[in-house]
């Protein structure tokens, strides 16, 4: 079982999270290189949490950019990208899961899962996924350090 992390954030959910999904380009990487903020803290977020990176793998670099940090790698195989985004997130076990991405089809990821982040990077993020978000972020290190950090997730979502 994987570890677990429960954080009880007043007047709104106690979250029980296993799982960080994470987009790859957009999110973790940009024209398909990892960014050296997301580097620097995939160790520490591999420590913690399972840790899954979904892509359609445009570049052909996701496998060899995560391979030093053990993360499971999904590559989208269907012509319904954000289907199957959604559809990994219920097989996990949505409730136990935090969702990170910017695109089109990261909406019914980040909606699907116990804690959706929205990032708004260089390349922008869709409406529909701001949308769908329960938090937005603009950088990569702002979003991870959510996840690592659960006062600043308390501070961000308490009523």
């Amino acid at each position: 079982m994987p570890n677990e992390t429960v954080i009880d954030i007043p007047h709104y959910a106690t979250l029980t999270l296993r799982h960080v999904v994470l987009d790859y380009n957009g999110t973790l990487a940009l024209d398909g290189a990892l960014t050296p903020e997301a580097a620097a803290l995939l160790g520490p977020l591999c420590a913690r949490y399972d840790v899954h990176v979904i892509t359609s793998d445009t570049f052909g670099t996701v496998a060899e950019a995560v391979a030093p940090y053990g993360v499971t790698v999904k590559v989208l195989q269907s012509s319904d990208h954000t289907g199957e985004k959604a559809a990994y997130i219920w097989e996990l076990g949505a409730p136990h899961c935090a969702a990170v991405g910017n695109g089109g089809n990261d909406a019914q990821m980040l909606k699907a899962a116990g804690l959706g982040i929205a990032l708004v990077g260089d390349e922008g993020c869709a409406t529909a996924t701001l949308m769908a978000s329960d938090i937005v972020c603009k950088q990569i290190g702002e979003a991870l350090g959510l996840l690592l950090n659960e006062k600043r997730l308390i501070a961000t979502l308490r009523r």
